[in-house]
């Protein structure tokens, strides 16, 4: 009797989850429903599943609404049913087709109306849903001739009395209002739950013609739906056969090409790999991918493929990845096996400024009734879940503030906190808003609309209305397609290099990628600022302790970085062992067999595939098996004890005592769940090499690119700084050499008008545009008149410098603005026929002290770029020793004077630490580590320049010093107002350092790690 159920995914209207749904059902007896969401298809696949799990017959519809009133009741006859109402919903998300006050022309749905909106004239599928309460207004004669046409309409909305107010509260979030002030039109009624449908067939026992149409409605209605059929585009050519055919011919013409045709070891191995993807029905999807990578070749682009698709050397014989599974020992296996239910997609990476053009091609190339991306549900978080609820309370902003950055327990209790922490607790987990999974593309055989309708977000591409998961269970395999700022370095890197010196770079020849000599030393030196990857504080840190100096080194250093696998032990281990290769022995022969590049870790998801095979005698894809379930992708904790128990058995098998496996399966079990795949390590890893072999050869290219790219891990300041320590001579910006982007100029940086707060984007444009279309600036007034630009953003351009080609000082600049502006009438601008000559203004000399323009930098751009921060100390100490010296002083006590760069918060068992990252006055980086009691009497104190106590320690190579205490120094006061002493110093809070935070578990220390050094007897 349940034509019209909402779980949770009708947006911020119901309180059910689909599980939740189903069970209640479940308990009363129920043994049909139809899930009717408001406006989206969401759920019913999972309503589907979970209703035949209860053994419910499941109906799938839609309920429409309109602004948020309800028009009408979808019911799908069928599964093509859903497809009608879905292309009906995405006309109106995406192509501006309104909704109806009417249902449209339906073939497979039924059409149930509420009593505020009937028709004229009712179709043969259409019917008027009469809720119980409304069996009074039957005695009219309007509603008795339409009786035969009307079915029970039994909302459920809700479960219990509290959901109930759940549900208001969720309207009042939707119509950001005061629950006082919500309307009862936009809540549903008290009588929207789930109850026995004998009470329900009681209420409408004079009525047996409406009872009826109601039964007819679930006996007439289905929910087929096959959820091991593959959905994705089946074929690229004509046929299945065909396809084989053609990615035959590609592979082994990239077999040609990588390896030479007389590779037998290459030539086997492809064989293999096509007859696996045949079989597995995977050849469209190899044959798209190489499609797109071929566009994106012809257009110039560079891309990256990563992840487990670098496993297959078929991938890398059509171009798709660069990375070569034999000479990694990449396994096959561990992108697709016979036994893998759910196929993997392949990661490919483009240029944050070339992702929009690659994603166009996919739409226009495949249709867009076929492609859209995957969608991602955006549940209500801590933060926002407390915001939301207490506004609706009518809490006042201070209030809500306390509330978000506070947790519950530190919060002021009263009557209303409480309701909200209530009602907040029952929110989590709750989909707030549908959103743009962040790089997911689902290309589908049949029109996407015949599983889900579409919607269109801010982002201009459509989206499915399920997630990925939801995708892969229906059949759909995404296409990721990324984009990222560290590939646009490299882009922009080698395009600049050509434009300056006019050399080209083949930046993907592996001779330069792979293995140089000086790039070698710069990696085992930690000098990889700017580096994709492998900049931040703590690789630096690892590449040091590792002296890595080669590309496997490397390799390894971008899995074992990672915070699940320093978790686990295996950094320090691996460092220990790199270091010490001779202070322990292997655990077992095979792991010495097998995993002697790690020194015996599983430092790679396949190293666990290794073990499971030759220790445990598991096959290939049993071992994948097991590293998917442990990693928790698999999600069968059922299927990893059915692993578990044959890896048992089979090490009994071979002889293996019962505490020899269980140790190996620990050491599996530690390690399968935080490991990266080894391609992906790899990829990353070129990447890295790629980006340090630019910045070694190329340095004021490669950082004028990394400043363009808007950096990473660090602010554009320390981008500078690093570009002054190869030898370039920065610049502010000027109006007739910058560009919108900063630029190089010889060994001159002229830092770009993107980079000045406060100047508006497309006048930042414009002011290129006008000079390259009519030639450069003659003056301040020849500037005024050709570009339309008021006084506040004249002054900015002012004090930074960017009229020095005028030779006069900014004081003079600034009263001859203001002279100019003042009679100056916009309209004319442009239009003068006959240049006037430029009017020359005889002003006082305006004096200006030491430093002035260094503020004026720090006030517009965020740093002083004239000077070095050290240069603006009050005192003239620089410390008493330098960072080149610091090995030297191991275990000893020294005083540092250092300029903040960015600092990590790590959480350990006695409270929270940090790490800090410094300059010296000489420009050289350093580390620092500061424990809870240093921190609680010499807490940091913002950015800035601080006096160090602490002692160095050489750990690996790589020194750090354990800080004691530490003094922010002070600056000099801002030149600038030395008539007005309250304003000194408030630009200097302007001064800022990176700070990056982690609420990780803390790190085991060396002793709980528990990985043998010793063969295990």
């Amino acid at each position: 009797m349940f034509l019209n159920c909402h779980s949770y995914h009708s947006l911020r209207y119901g309180t059910l989850s689909v599980k939740e749904l189903v069970a209640q059902a479940h308990a009363l007896g129920i043994r049909e429903l139809v899930l009717t969401d408001i406006n989206t298809v969401t759920a019913i696949y999972e309503f589907k599943k979970e209703c035949e799990n209860k053994g419910i017959k499941p109906i799938a519809g839609v309920e429409i609404r309109k602004d948020g009133r309800l028009l009408y009741i979808t019911v799908a006859k069928e599964f093509s049913g859903i497809g009608e109402v879905n292309k009906m919903i995405t006309d109106y998300h995406c192509n501006g087709k309104d909704l109806c006050e009417m249902a449209t022309e339906f073939d497979k749905v039924l059409v149930i109306y509420p009593l505020e909106n009937i028709p004229e004239v009712l179709k043969d599928n259409e019917f008027i849903g009469i809720r119980e309460e409304e069996l009074t207004l039957l005695i009219r004669p309007e509603f008795q001739r339409l009786i035969s046409r009307m079915v029970i309409l039994q909302p459920v909305t809700f479960s219990t009395k509290e959901e109930y107010h759940l549900h208001r509260i969720l309207r009042a979030i939707d119509h950001n209002t005061l629950l006082s002030k919500l309307e009862e039109t936009e809540i549903c009624r008290k009588s929207e739950y789930l109850r026995a449908e004998k009470s329900i067939l009681e209420a409408f026992q004079r009525y047996p013609e409406i009872i009826q149409n109601t039964k007819n409605i679930f006996s007439s209605c289905s929910f087929e739906f096959d959820f091991k059929k593959v959905r994705n585009q089946l074929n690229f050519t004509k046929s299945r056969e065909s396809d084989l055919k053609f990615l035959t011919r590609l592979a082994y013409l990239g077999l040609k090409k990588r390896y030479g045709l007389d590779h037998e070891e290459a030539r086997k191995r492809i064989e293999k790999e096509l007859k696996v993807i045949h079989e597995l029905k995977f050849c469209s999807y190899f044959l798209i991918t190489w499609d797109i990578i071929r566009y994106s070749n012809r257009m110039g682009f560079m891309h990256v493929g990563r992840g487990s698709g670098a496993n297959s050397i078929v991938s890398y014989c059509l171009g798709i990845t660069d990375i070569c599974p034999l000479e990694l020992d990449l396994y096959f296996e561990r992108f697709l096996n016979l036994n893998r239910n759910t196929p993997p997609d392949f990661d490919i990476d483009w240029s944050w400024q070339e992702r929009d053009p690659m994603l166009q091609y996919i739409f226009d190339r495949y249709g867009k009734e076929h492609v859209a991306f995957c969608g991602t549900n955006v549940e209500f978080k801590y933060k926002s879940i407390f915001r939301e609820v207490g506004k609706v309370f009518g809490l006042p902003k201070e209030e809500l503030d306390s509330l978000t950055t506070q947790s519950v327990e530190a919060h002021d209790r009263n009557k209303v906190v409480d309701r909200v922490a209530k009602y907040g607790k029952l929110l989590e987990k709750f989909p707030n808003q549908r959103s743009m999974h962040a790089c997911g593309i689902l290309i589908s055989e049949e029109p996407i609309t015949n599983f889900t309708a579409l919607e269109m977000p801010p982002k201009g591409f459509p989206i499915v209305q399920f997630d990925m998961y939801t995708a892969e269970d229906i059949g759909l395999e995404k296409f990721d397609i990324l984009s990222q700022r560290g590939l646009g370095t490299i882009n922009d890197t080698v395009k600049l290099i050509k434009e300056t010196r006019g050399i080209t770079v083949d930046i993907r020849d592996t001779t330069i990628s792979k293995n140089e000599a000086l790039a070698n030393e710069h990696l085992a030196q930690g000098k990889t600022i700017g580096c994709f990857y492998i900049e931040s504080p703590a690789m630096r840190g690892l590449l040091r302790r590792l002296k890595c100096g080669d590309y496997r080194t490397l390799v390894a250093a971008s899995s074992i970085i990672r915070p699940g696998v320093a978790q686990s032990g295996m950094m320090r281990e691996y460092i220990f062992r790199h270091n010490h290769p001779d202070q322990f022995e292997y655990f077992h022969s095979v792991f010495e067999d097998h995993l002697k590049e790690t020194y015996g870790i599983m430092v790679y998801q396949e190293d666990v595939i290794k073990i499971a095979q030759y220790f445990g005698g598991l096959s290939l894809a049993d071992g994948d098996i097991l590293r998917r379930a442990m990693s928790g992708k698999g999600r069968s904790l059922e299927k990893l004890q059915e692993v578990k128990a044959n890896f048992f058995a089979s090490c009994k098998g071979k002889g293996h005592s019962e505490q020899l496996t269980a140790e190996a399966y620990r050491q599996i079990e530690s390690f399968a769940g935080y490991s990266f795949c080894k391609a992906h390590s790899a990829s990353y890893a070129v990447e890295s090499y790629q980006s340090l072999y630019l910045k070694v050869y190329y340095p004021l290219e490669f950082m004028v690119s990394v400043i363009n790219n808007q950096g990473g891990f660090y602010r554009t300041e320390v981008y500078i700084h690093e570009a002054k320590m190869s030898g370039a001579s920065v610049q502010t910006p000027c109006v007739n050499t910058s560009e919108y982007q900063t630029v190089l100029r010889g060994k001159e940086i002229y830092l770009g008008f993107m980079l000045l707060q406060g100047l508006e984007s497309r006048l930042a444009h414009g002011i290129a545009e006008e000079r390259h279309k009519n030639g450069n600036f003659q003056s301040l007034e020849d500037f005024i008149r050709r570009i339309p630009i008021g006084i506040e953003t004249i002054q900015t351009l002012i004090f930074i410098g960017a009229f020095r080609f005028t030779g006069q000082p900014k004081n003079e600049l600034l009263v001859e603005a203001r002279l100019l502006l003042i009679n100056f009438k916009p309209e004319n601008r442009g239009l003068l026929l006959i240049e006037e000559p430029v009017q020359e203004y005889k002003l006082p000399q305006l004096k200006r002290e030491n430093f002035e323009d260094a503020f004026d930098e720090i006030e517009i751009i965020g740093f002083p770029v004239s000077c070095i921060p050290f240069d603006l100390l009050k005192t003239t100490y620089r410390g008493s020793v330098m960072v080149k010296d610091l090995v030297l002083h191991h275990k000893k006590q020294v005083k540092m004077m250092a300029y903040l760069i960015s600092r990590k918060h790590v959480p350990t068992k006695k409270g929270t630490m940090y790490f800090g990252t410094w300059i010296d006055v000489n420009g050289d980086y350093f580390d620092t580590a500061h424990f809870p009691d240093s921190l609680n009497e010499y807490p940091f104190q913002g950015g800035g320049c601080y006096l160090l106590l602490g002692t160095v320690e050489v750990d690996y190579h790589f020194p750090t010093i354990t800080i004691h205490k530490m003094a922010k120094m002070p600056m000099i006061p801002d030149p600038r107002y030395a008539y007005d002493k309250d304003k000194q110093y408030d630009i200097h809070r302007q001064i800022r350092e990176d700070v990056s935070m982690t609420s990780r578990k803390p790190y085991p220390q060396a002793h709980e790690i528990g990985l043998p050094r010793q063969k295990f007897q």
